[in-house]
């Protein structure tokens, strides 16, 4: 068996993009992976593309030596949109290697250790409140909208959920994005007293929905420094948050906040491999890993739970992306020994089915973890390339 084609495909998702990596080998089976290049990545396809010529004509189920042989070749310039590339064509050798053996990729690493994963509803009233308007998902204007989403999300059997800040101005609410520049506040970074109140009256309507028991996260990014999050976490003490999310690249300033908040934290889902791990853990500067699969590659993510299980510290898989990185995500929460709970988004464009054979199943709260051989699903290659990206 080897490698014959490498190919990148691209579709229109409304408000994004998804990407997808095709590896066909000579004897027929071809492998797939989902990665993402609208956030932080752009230009990601052109740099697996560059990468392709390295593994043409080697044989595919030799995962392993082909991600060494591409982690030589971008030794100078490691991490990044480079482990990304890398990431992308691991995942789909993975899914030619399940396919080869007629198993589950999780069989490949001594699967499953549960087949029914609990997921929590992300993004909660997020892509409703930013995409308010273009008719993509029902409008959330008011506190009265979001508390009565928040009972619909457990209505559906969900047991937690994870939010995003909004602020309350001219009468409706408005995503809080200033972290990644999207919305007024950057470089400066700073929080105010009128940001707290919004989040009070925000988590007050959530938690009034759902209950006491019902788990509620909270993801404020990088949208503070150090000073910000620990107000942040200072105000949404009342509301009992299953963990408090925050996005940093000191691990001390982290550990720091821990150490204060009244909370969990977790963090990490911006980082490459096991080295940029490291630190945090060293810091005890969380109590919940995220590791992105998507950007890491489903063995060296492995590898990083490993690591954070020595430090006695569950991880949770980062996912907001399309349906076959979810089954990415699924087959890492399968296989991991000290998992949390998975992320997963279900407000997306009306059409993401059309881009998968299989979606994933949701039962009460748990994703049932597929078993057909590789992923589980492969894309529609017509679907995909019926919809075009719009930029």
């Amino acid at each position: 068996m080897r490698i014959d084609r490498v190919e990148t495909l691209r579709a229109d998702a409304a408000w994004r993009s998804f990407s997808f990596l095709k590896i066909t080998t000579a004897c027929g089976i071809t492998g797939w992976s989902e990665y993402n290049e609208d956030f932080g990545s752009r230009g990601l396809s052109p740099v697996i593309e560059a990468l392709a010529p390295l593994i043409i004509g080697m044989d595919p189920r030799a995962s392993e030596a082909i991600v060494a042989k591409l982690h030589v070749a971008t030794r100078q310039a490691r991490g990044g949109i480079n482990q990304q590339a890398i990431a992308a064509i691991e995942n789909a050798l993975l899914d030619i290697r399940g396919k080869e053996a007629g198993k589950p990729v999780h069989a490949l690493f001594g699967g499953p250790i549960r087949e029914r994963i609990p997921v929590y509803w992300s993004h909660f009233g997020t892509y409703r409140v930013a995409q308010r308007g273009k008719g993509f998902l029902p409008d959330l204007r008011s506190y009265d909208d979001l508390a009565a989403h928040a009972a619909e999300v457990k209505a559906q059997g969900f047991r937690c959920l994870k939010t995003n800040l909004f602020r309350y101005r001219d009468g409706a609410l408005r995503y809080f994005n200033q972290g990644f520049g999207r919305t007024p506040g950057w470089p400066e970074l700073n929080w105010d007293e009128a940001l707290l109140a919004d989040l009070r009256r925000q988590l007050g309507a959530i938690r009034d929905a759902v209950g006491p028991e019902f788990g509620v996260m909270l993801d404020v990014n990088f949208h503070f420094k150090t000073e910000g999050f620990l107000r942040i976490a200072e105000t949404a003490a009342e509301f009992d948050l299953r963990w408090l999310e925050i996005d940093t690249h000191d691990p001390a300033a982290l550990a720091l906040i821990r150490g204060r908040a009244p909370c969990p934290i977790a963090s990490c889902e911006t980082l490459h491999g096991r080295r940029d791990f490291r630190p945090y853990l060293e810091t005890y500067g969380m109590d919940v890993a995220i590791i992105d699969v998507p950007w890491n590659g489903l063995a060296e993510s492995l590898k990083i739970a490993a690591m954070a299980d020595a430090y006695e510290v569950n991880c949770a898989p980062h996912n907001f992306y399309g349906h076959l990185c979810s089954f990415h995500s699924a087959h890492f929460s399968a296989a991991v020994p000290n998992f949390r709970i998975m992320e997963i988004d279900l407000d997306s464009c009306p059409w993401r089915d059309e881009f998968v054979t299989a979606i994933p199943v949701i039962e009460n709260g748990e994703l049932v973890l597929p078993t057909a051989p590789g992923w589980g699903a492969d894309i529609n290659e017509a679907a995909v390339r019926a919809r075009p990206p719009r930029t």
